[in-house]
């Protein structure tokens, strides 16, 4: 069984991932799009997460650029590039402890992304997490 908070980043990746493949659209027409008339309770933690992400975007953006060398962010897959924003988004509120969020990510990553996406992930989120004196 999945704790709560692993549930929440599995939703919010999925809605940041449509977000951002559908050219960013208000991220409640996603969320309901996503829940499709269902109960959209289970998806209110998810969206709340997502929605922190969205306000940060730029900056998230800026942090993941500059720690992942010889990578414009553009070329990175939806997926991994919505991994490393809700990893980033964490690591920089600094409420959970870094190996978590690094442990989270990678998950993620095996879950939905290719197979080499989560030592891809876990390489940029241990340089990010050392540059914001995290590890």
């Amino acid at each position: 069984m999945l704790r709560p908070e692993t549930r929440a980043r599995a939703r919010a990746l999925q809605l940041l991932y449509a977000w951002d493949l559908q050219s960013r659209p208000p991220l409640g027409d996603v969320a309901a799009a996503l829940a499709d008339g269902g109960d959209g309770r289970r998806w209110q933690a998810g969206l709340a997460l997502a929605r922190r992400v969205v306000a940060q975007v730029d900056r998230l953006d800026e942090a993941i650029a500059a720690t992942a060398e010889h990578w414009r962010l553009e070329r990175l897959g939806a997926v991994e590039r919505n991994v490393l924003r809700l990893a980033a988004l964490e690591l920089v509120a600094a409420e959970t402890p870094p190996a978590v969020i690094i442990d989270e990510a990678v998950r993620l990553a095996r879950w939905f992304a290719g197979p080499q996406a989560p030592g891809f992930v876990n390489g940029v989120l241990d340089a990010l997490a050392r540059r914001l004196g995290r590890l």
